[in-house]
């Protein structure tokens, strides 16, 4: 698959150009509006064209799919012109600002024929997964689940509205998509939402996700806090444990780029375990499933629909946070 990528995001020149190439597949475009920066990247990364928009970059027909890590805000707008042009689209989480926005994306791009995936990648590691089925094959009723995502803020452009970058949608869809994954859907949320740069973004949110058959999730994310990230499953008959849950990597590593080993440790009727997993690239296992589900017209496990659902959520949160009482979720 040949890929050209959206910007000069630093995301994208420490993660995903490696992570595509890794699985056999082609960098062979970046454009950026400033065409000096998309030269010097693809000089960097020995890209073989460099443009200076995105719109050129969109009519090279040397690409066949694009990765877009562009600002939040910029998402929806550069990821409907990429389709525009058939090309398949691989979105940096989250894949919109607002439920109704992610669901506009999902509609273009499914009338232009092409695929739309949410980079989500720790979904896409062999612990997520093996989660994910231990908890449906052998959990009864789960009761609750609690996720964080605490102490990550790479720069100071997180805190500026126009671009949409709060402590949740930044790294509060981390356990938001967490919570959904075992629970699904609630029919509520709670929330308690701060601002303590007075920025107009959330820099600290939690809230409580309520479920129509009486379990309830706790999810929440910060800008202020010392590190965290996690999530834990209690059912009636045992629990599960993920810690450093979705960018597991040394402290010095940005985002979980370098990988390292984890583990997974639950307790079902009685009997513990510890699972070890080796360490894998994430992001390339990520674009893997992109590929395939091009190649083999799949729908992608992180696909807009699900995004969607994650927006609505969030929506919920944040309106739950602004209003100060529950916010039912249609």
């Amino acid at each position: 698959m040949r890929f050209g990528i959206i910007s000069t995001a630093n995301f994208a020149q420490v993660a995903m150009i490696p992570a595509i190439r890794k699985g056999g597949h082609e960098v062979t475009a970046i454009g950026s509006r400033d065409r000096s920066r998309a030269e010097a990247v693809a000089e960097r990364f020995d890209i073989d064209r460099a443009h200076g928009s995105y719109e050129a970059l969109f009519e090279d027909e040397a690409i066949d799919a694009v990765y877009n890590p562009t600002p939040h805000s910029e998402h929806a707008k550069w990821s409907m012109r990429a389709a525009d042009h058939g090309l398949h689209v691989l979105c940096e989480k989250p894949m919109a600002v607002s439920a109704d926005e992610a669901r506009e994306m999902a509609e273009h791009c499914e009338a232009a024929g092409v695929v739309l995936m949410e980079a989500l990648m720790y979904r896409y590691h062999p612990r997520t997964r093996r989660a994910v089925d231990l908890v449906a094959t052998e959990f009864d009723r789960v009761q609750s689940v609690t996720g964080s995502f605490h102490g990550y803020r790479s720069r100071d452009t997180e805190l500026d509205p126009a671009l949409k970058r709060g402590s949740l949608l930044e790294i509060g869809v981390y356990p938001v998509t967490a919570a959904k994954g075992f629970l699904g859907v609630p029919e509520r949320a709670y929330a308690r939402v701060q601002d303590s740069f007075g920025s107009g973004l959330d820099t600290d949110t939690r809230a409580t996700l309520e479920y129509a058959d009486g379990a309830t999730a706790q999810v929440s994310s910060s800008f202020d806090s010392v590190h965290r990230q996690h999530y834990r499953v209690d059912a009636t008959n045992g629990w599960l444990v993920v810690t450093d849950a979705y960018a597991p990597s040394p402290r010095s590593s940005p985002a979980g780029v370098d990988p390292v080993e984890t583990e997974l440790r639950y307790s079902v009727d009685g009997r513990e375990g510890v699972e070890t997993f080796e360490a894998v690239d994430q992001f390339a296992l990520e674009v893997e499933h992109f590929v395939d589900c091009i190649e083999n017209d799949r729908t992608p496990r992180t696909d807009a629909r699900s995004a969607v659902d994650t927006l609505r959520i969030c929506d919920a949160i944040l309106e739950s946070g602004e209003r100060g009482e529950p916010v039912s979720i249609e």
